[in-house]
């Protein structure tokens, strides 16, 4: 609920408020009097407390370590279980590594367990004991009885369980915003209801409606052996508050390899919408997982752990499961509050669990902090005590908020598919990484001219302007791959044309760029222009002819609006589709050989709610629940979700919109140019990486958009997206000569490099500033492109097993919690850490060096450090670069394009650790073919480094071949 709307509410009642304050003075007058009236009742709620304190102790962790103990001398196996539920009943099955509960049993043999006599006196500790409980009952009845004197007795007392509930641990019942959430509405569900102070403006805060320990949900009516794991039913007793809810669910658990495991949860009897994503299918069971797997049966939940070290990984008893047809929820306690990803979003690389939602609904928006951006990518990674790591993936493409609250808990709310889990165990969040992706599939290998260095602009105004500026950069030697246009170039904003009168010589600009060695990208929209006379625009009459459009309800295209006008929106889940796109650059690639193609505007933007004529009534465009969208609603600035599509409605697909337009623009390229394929797509899904790198966004030229390119950057890293970068010196806004020089400097290790900024604004590109910022400029691009070697194995290794490029400093250092939070560095692979100024007028820089010796990237000097930030001097022309020990980089003397670069001598920077031996390694190809590796047309050398004498003496650096 909206806190802000309630707190306006509570406004209103101000007067109320103190017309009950003129009367508790006479209310205390008779207050004793109603004590004694109602002491049966105060009786009836103190025995009560009393019990559900006594239950509570249960599970306390004194109690528990007792009842564990005792447990064991009975030689009966018991499970933790969360304090704010009830315990539960066995599950009668002989199934390996499932344990259930038994408060039944258990309190029978309490029953028949002889007090020992030393208990027969009451010892000093249980009087204080007992006194000390005493006052807290009486404590909390007079609190109680207070509350309903100064309400006037109106309405129920929440029930004592509800007040046995921390605040932390409430989960909430009543997540709608906008209604205001009385306690009649709240009850109405059958949950608890407690005011708390409002929270800040513009935040939630601890719901006042919230799940009573003993709230219904499904129970496991049966659970049996596969040849994977285990398949289940689960049954809902009593229906749940939200509409069409499922009575009968299935549960496939799958024991996949030994870090990963796969639950899933859907309708029991009928097919429900699946993510369309390929997925590995397991032919055995996991012979020694490293995890173990219990249930709950009544009511339903899974607690999983680790079994090295027995922490609770997932622990879904907090809160009930609701699988309705357009609500399902399922919530968690965490082990720690160190969690990562869930994007896309404009945050702290380390996210806020103090009652913070994530809207996960792909939406075209100006990068903002707690709005719901370009894509949805539904995975988190979260660091346990000790250094172990772990990931959750949720395979489900509908519109979706994940609810964190400081618990530490998590709450995943759906509307639409199913539930289905992916766990992976690591260890250490690099394998984390590593195993997601062998999941939802490894990136590709991009081009080695796609890590170079990038220019565009919106408002160069034509194809002459556009040649000046990269000729200014060869004049001033400033090293630059890849010129792009953004959709000034086109004739009337439609794709697949170009201005014939501003833009006439863009042939001939392309054709420039090819004999220096640079390559040319274009940006596509994938609205179609519907308002071109017929048989006078192919792209739509073809698209129409052969129904290729998204469509209404009715049949009819979605028409809606974007830069061309009126237009229509491809269905690129059809296969047909994408021979439609590929058979529309094929046509403009005559013209004007393109090398790459930049896809914009694709989640997808629609400058119109829906449609023209709107959307219609119905439970897809008006679902009985809403997530945290902005805009609130799913038709607000894209299409309607009823809108239909060869897959599916648009209300299951519309999170893969950018990621299918991604696939089929990737495959046109194979087939047009022969070559690897070079997308940048702003919207994107899990699974983007095999197709298409990412930017950012639409950032501003401010320095807080600078900071946050860091852990916007740094979370693509973890969701299968190396080639991601934001633009360099911003997108709206002008820039100052400062902020552009430190984000040039910044930018130049971006994994995937462009400045790129608006019309109407001054030129940013580095020509356009004085010598001092354009030597400083050219300084620090000389220095990315001496490293394309190392960077280029960097994305092979990504390419062939999930590692990352740019990556926190806790993937290399996961038992450092003070590098946790850290998001102001980063490092490029294992070895390179990058530290660079984010704020105006600084001539130093504070950065935090890990434990171990770290070597300037420039002098050498070392710096042996214990885990401790350090002030470094960072002058407008300086990026502070460090080494790490035991690490060799393979380098090369830069050229002004990757092309250049290639014919200079290789050269190598060896990192001695104390114990005087390096490692690194260098895969080396042609740079654009396909698949050489897969075809063994490629050198892979790993280098070693020892030192056998004394005084430098005897020092050796071998390279091996490995295949």
């Amino acid at each position: 609920m909206d806190r802000s709307i309630y707190t306006d509410a509570l406004k209103m009642h101000s007067k109320a408020n103190q017309m009950r304050e003129q009367l508790r003075s006479q209310l205390r007058g008779t207050l004793v009097a109603l004590l004694l009236e109602r002491s049966g009742r105060c009786r009836a709620i103190a025995r009560s407390f009393t019990a559900e304190q006594a239950e509570l102790r249960r599970w306390e962790p004194g109690a528990r370590a007792a009842r564990t103990a005792a447990a064991r001398s009975r030689s009966i196996k018991r499970r933790h279980v969360p304090r704010t539920m009830r315990s539960y009943q066995k599950l009668r099955t002989a199934v390996p590594q499932l344990v259930l509960s038994q408060e039944e049993e258990e309190e029978e043999e309490n029953a028949a367990t002889p007090t020992p006599a030393g208990r027969s006196k009451l010892a000093p500790w249980w009087v204080g004991s007992g006194l000390l409980i005493t006052a807290v009952l009486l404590s909390t009845i007079t609190v109680w009885v207070l509350r309903q004197v100064s309400r006037g007795w109106h309405g129920p007392a929440p029930p004592p369980q509800c007040h046995l509930v921390p605040e932390s641990h409430r989960y909430d019942c009543y997540p709608e915003r906008s209604v205001v959430v009385t306690q009649e509405l709240c009850e109405s569900r059958g949950c608890c209801f407690i005011e708390t102070l409002p929270a800040v403006e513009g935040k939630r805060g601890v719901p006042w409606c919230f799940y009573p320990p003993n709230f219904p949900s499904y129970v496991v009516q049966s659970l049996n052996q596969t040849a994977l794991g285990m398949t289940g039913l689960l049954v809902r007793r009593e229906k749940a508050y939200y509409p069409k809810d499922i009575q009968v669910l299935r549960m496939d658990v799958e024991f996949q390899t030994n870090t990963r495991l796969r639950i899933k949860i859907t309708d029991a009897a009928k097919p429900r919408y699946e993510v369309p994503l390929e997925v590995p299918r397991v032919m055995k069971r996991a012979e020694n997982p490293i995890y173990s797997l219990e249930f709950s049966q009544d009511p339903f939940g899974v607690l999983l752990r680790r079994q090295g070290t027995g922490t609770v990984l997932l622990n879904t008893t907090v809160a009930p499961l609701i699988f309705a047809d357009q609500f399902l929820q399922i919530s968690t306690t965490l082990p720690s509050r160190f969690l990562y990803g869930l994007g896309e979003h404009r945050s702290t690389l380390l996210h806020s669990l103090d009652w913070n939602t994530l809207t996960l609904w792909a939406r075209d928006v100006a990068p903002t902090e707690s709005f719901n951006l370009y894509g949805a990518h539904p995975f988190y990674l979260l660091m346990e005590e000790g250094g172990d790591a772990h990931g959750v993936f949720l395979l489900n493409s509908n519109a979706m908020e994940v609810a964190l609250q400081p618990a530490p808990g998590l709450t995943w709310r759906t509307i639409g598919g199913v539930l289905d889990f992916y766990i992976f165990l690591g260890p250490d969040p690099n394998m984390v990484i590593q195993q997601y992706q062998e999941v939802i599939g490894f990136p590709a290998m991009p081009p080695l001219w796609a890590l170079g260095f990038h220019l565009c602009r919106w408002g160069y105004g034509s194809s002459n302007e556009t040649w000046q500026t990269a000729r200014a950069m060869r004049n001033f030697q400033i090293p630059q791959d890849a010129q792009w246009n953004d959709i000034d170039y086109m004739d009337g904003y439609r794709d697949f044309t170009f201005d014939p009168q501003k833009f006439a010589s863009l042939p001939s600009l392309v054709e420039d760029l090819h004999k220096h060695g640079q390559h040319y990208v274009m940006i596509l929209d994938p609205g179609i222009s519907s308002t071109s006379p017929h048989g006078s625009y192919w792209p739509f009459d073809e698209g129409l002819r052969r129904g290729l459009f998204l469509n209404t309800t009715q049949g009819q295209p979605l028409i809606g609006q974007v830069w061309p006008g009126y237009t229509a929106f491809p269905d690129f889940s059809n296969m047909d589709t994408h021979r439609w796109w590929l058979e529309n650059l094929q046509r403009f690639h005559t013209h004007v050989p393109f090398d790459g193609l930049w896809i914009d505007m694709n989640e997808p933007s629609n400058f119109m709610d829906g449609s023209e004529e709107g959307c219609p009534p119905g439970e897809l465009d008006s679902p009985p629940y809403t997530p945290a969208v902005l805009g609130n609603s799913l038709s607000a600035k894209t299409v309607c979700a009823s809108a239909k599509q060869n897959a599916s409605v648009h209300y299951n697909l519309h999170n893969l919109y950018g990621l299918k337009e991604a696939e089929a623009t990737a495959s046109a390229l194979i087939q047009i140019r022969g070559k690897r394929p070079f997308v940048i797509s702003r919207s994107t899904f899990p699974s983007q990486g095999r197709y298409s790198g990412h930017w950012l966004g639409d950032n501003r030229s401010q320095w807080k958009d600078m900071y946050y390119s860091i852990p916007g950057m740094l979370s693509f890293s973890l969701f299968g997206i190396p080639l991601v970068g934001a633009d360099i010196c911003g997108f709206s806004g002008s820039t100052s000569e400062e902020l552009c020089t430190r984000w040039m400097q910044l930018g130049a290790f971006y994994p995937f490099s462009r400045n790129h900024n608006t019309q109407n604004e001054k030129a940013q590109d580095p020509t356009a500033f004085s010598p001092s910022a354009r030597t400083a400029m050219k300084d620090v691009l000389l220095t990315r492109y001496s490293l394309l070697p190392f960077l280029y194995t960097l994305f092979h290794r990504a390419h062939l097993q999930g590692e990352t490029v740019a990556r926190p400093l806790f993937f290399e250092f996961p038992w450092d919690v003070a590098t946790y939070g850290l998001d102001r560095q980063f490092l490029w692979g294992q070895s390179l850490l990058v530290t660079p100024v984010l704020e105006p007028g600084a001539d130093s820089v504070l950065g935090y060096f890990p434990q171990g010796v770290w070597y300037d990237f420039y002098t050498g000097s070392s710096v042996n450090s214990s885990g401790e930030m350090l002030k470094l001097s960072a002058p407008l022309d300086h990026l502070n670069l460090h080494l790490r020990e035991g690490s060799i980089l393979p380098t090369q003397k830069p050229g002004i394009t990757s092309k250049a670069t290639r014919g200079n001598p290789l050269r190598l920077i060896v990192a001695l650790s104390p114990r005087a031996t390096a490692w690194g390694d260098l895969f080396w190809d042609d740079g654009e073919s396909l698949d050489t590796f897969e075809q063994g047309n490629y050198s892979y050398l790993v280098f070693n480094a020892t030192e056998v004498g004394h005084g430098g003496e005897g020092r050796r650096v071998s390279g091996t071949p490995r295949a």
